[in-house]
């Protein structure tokens, strides 16, 4: 039996076992998957001894994807733009291959689950963290209009719009972000994640985000998030949460591993969604 894990703290939340449980169930295949907490200063250790032992491939979610950047011994040309791995790839003799699926994840919902057209698309970008810069390398990799990277310290925003390299990214405050009409606004901020009380509200004016067409936020809960409430409110016609990319991602790496080529991702998407509702 081949064993998986996700290193993340915290991680016991991790829908991550039950998906990629679902996806090895598709095709017979006996897996063991379980999630692993560890600390900063035990994760290379942990990730060192999973593989050790005979560890088949492993996953990494917050706050060690940059510490797995910085571990591998190679590294997938996606996973180098984002400058963080999300799925560890055993290659042999203590080699490591890190990738990064986030962002393909991400291109996949949106276009096949939210049914959103990308070509010649202006995006708007909110935040510019590491799910920022995963996001971005991902978007350039497709026919969009213009990508604005809105962050709440400016210079972040315009670092990594320069990074990019792409003269359709520019980066913007929040105070000065004007939506192009029709646009896609996507959060990658933690806003949703760190608000709690549900109260909080990322600064932009209802008028300036009733512009956007579509919300999307990449994070996930069993109610709508703090931005898609806020987007809601602002009556955009579409709004979307994370789930859908978290299971696209994870497809792309049960693929990795396993050398296959097919999973039903709309299967498990609709049953995690059933189980957060209750």
């Amino acid at each position: 039996m081949a064993f998986f894990t996700v290193f993340g703290n915290p991680v016991a939340h991790s829908l991550s076992p039950q998906i990629h449980d679902a996806f090895a169930a598709q095709h017979g295949l006996g897996i063991r998957y379980l999630p692993s907490l560890t600390s900063a200063g035990q994760f290379r250790r942990a990730v060192s001894d999973f593989f050790y032992c005979g560890g088949a491939g492993a996953n990494v979610t917050v706050p060690f994807k940059e510490s797995a950047y910085e571990l591998v011994t190679h590294l997938t040309t996606r996973a180098a733009k984002a400058r963080a791995v999300n799925t560890l790839i055993p290659l042999g003799f203590g080699q490591l291959l890190g990738d990064n699926t986030d962002g393909i994840g991400l291109i996949t919902d949106l276009r096949v689950n939210c049914h959103q057209q990308l070509n010649q698309r202006a995006v708007v970008l909110l935040g510019a963290g590491g799910a920022a810069r995963g996001a971005l390398h991902a978007l350039l990799e497709q026919p969009v209009a213009s990508i604005t990277v809105v962050n709440r310290t400016i210079a972040r925003a315009e670092e990594l719009a320069q990074d990019s390299q792409d003269s359709r990214v520019t980066a913007c405050a929040f105070d000065a972000l004007a939506i192009t009409s029709g646009a896609l606004v996507i959060n990658a901020t933690s806003i949703s994640l760190t608000d709690k009380s549900g109260t909080a509200s990322l600064p932009i004016a209802t008028a300036e985000l009733a512009k956007a067409t579509c919300a999307y936020d990449m994070m996930y809960g069993a109610e709508p998030t703090v931005f898609m409430q806020q987007a809601q409110n602002a009556e955009v016609n579409d709004v979307f949460d994370g789930l859908g990319m978290l299971v696209e991602q994870a497809a792309v790496a049960f693929k990795l591993w396993h050398d296959l080529e097919r999973v039903n991702t709309q299967q498990v998407i609709e049953q995690l969604r059933s189980q957060l509702k209750g």
